[in-house]
């Protein structure tokens, strides 16, 4: 069996690690594709390196760009890809243009489609990822869903036949990650001591298109009675650059840094004391690890996260030094996300379903 991956952006390359180590174990042909959507080094090469991905087989070195010229630029690349592999599955992940860009290409080339991490759903239409992940779940052949809930949606919309509970992936990762690095030191900000900052990221369009919005975010971060450690998405940096949104500010909470390997992410997270965020996969490895997490929207994805108040919703700001400052929630956390075990059920899935022939 062969089955190409299409990856372009950081959350991809976390998922892709342990489907890729499974495919590996079963001796099939895997091909993986890098857009290039995410190009920075830290974003990018540094994932391959340090959770043992094979390096890519095919970079199209996509870059930047407008949602639609970058999505172009993919289909344009993936075509003579695709029509040079005749995969058996072409193996989309998330809500990225990658993702997007993968199953429209497959579908003109009538080649085969696995949507990995199918059926979520913020239900905000503004968003650019809820339409790629709306688009490709409609196009793809195969859903593998990571909820309950996830399955739920799908049902909802017609597709309870394509789809399948595999888990979540990145839950395998992010597990086995955290146990590796339990006695590792972190990179913590200079001078701050174990549990006393928070981690932050802020990348999503609603919230670093808008001057004004983006402006009130950072102001209110640097305000913080608390270190936060800011890892600067590119996105974030370009946008402050161009609004005049100075990110180094001597005196203030903010603590600014480029983005962390994946490792490093996962052990800095386990020692601050809690995470800000818009980022999907942040939040949910938040709630894996049993940090409280404080996402700047008005919706997540990721509703489980929800539960007993690890994860609150906080599009205004107002609450954000309270919400911050919240303890633990008592009690044990729920197991939404399975038990670590999912990439093994993709394989699997691929497997069987590969046996009804083409698409």
């Amino acid at each position: 069996m062969r089955v190409l991956s299409v990856v372009g952006a950081r959350p991809q390359f976390v998922k892709l690690a342990p489907v890729a180590s499974a495919l590996a174990t079963q001796a099939f042909e895997h091909v993986i594709v890098h857009t290039g959507q995410h190009y920075d080094a830290a974003m990018s090469e540094v994932f391959f390196a340090n959770l043992d991905i094979p390096v890519p087989d095919v970079h199209l070195g996509v870059g930047s760009g407008s949602h639609g010229v970058q999505t172009g630029a993919m289909l344009a690349a993936l075509d003579g890809v695709l029509g040079e592999h005749q995969p058996d599955w072409v193996l989309v992940y998330g809500d990225t243009n990658s993702t997007l860009a993968g199953a429209v290409s497959a579908v003109k080339l009538q080649l085969r489609i696995a949507h990995l991490e199918a059926g979520l759903r913020s239900f905000n239409r503004a968003m650019p990822e809820e339409h790629n992940r709306v688009l490709t779940d409609h196009a793809a052949d195969l859903l593998l869903a990571p909820t309950t809930v996830a399955m739920k949606h799908l049902a909802a919309e017609g597709l309870a036949e394509r789809s399948v509970l595999v888990g979540d992936v990145m839950t395998d990762v992010c597990l086995r990650v955290r146990d590796a690095v339990l006695d590792r030191p972190p990179p913590r900000p200079k001078g701050h001591p174990s549990g006393e900052y928070v981690v932050a990221t802020i990348h999503r369009a609603e919230n670093t298109d808008d001057p004004d919005r983006l402006r009130s975010i950072v102001d209110g971060l640097a305000a913080l009675p608390v270190s936060v450690l800011l890892l600067v998405h590119p996105r974030l940096a370009t946008r402050c650059r161009a609004f005049g949104i100075p990110l180094d500010r001597t005196g203030t909470a903010l603590v600014p840094r480029a983005p962390l390997p994946y490792a490093d992410m996962v052990a800095t997270m386990i020692d601050a004391v809690g995470v800000v965020t818009d980022s999907g996969g942040l939040q949910k490895e938040a709630f894996l690890l049993g940090r409280p997490c404080t996402t700047l929207r008005a919706e997540t994805e990721w509703t489980e996260t929800l539960l007993d108040g690890w994860n609150v919703l906080a599009p205004d700001l107002d609450e954000l030094e309270r919400l911050v400052a919240r303890p633990v929630p008592p009690g044990p956390r729920a197991v939404p996300y399975g038990d670590g075990h999912a990439a093994e059920a993709v394989v699997a899935t691929l497997v069987e379903r590969a046996r009804g022939g083409s698409r």
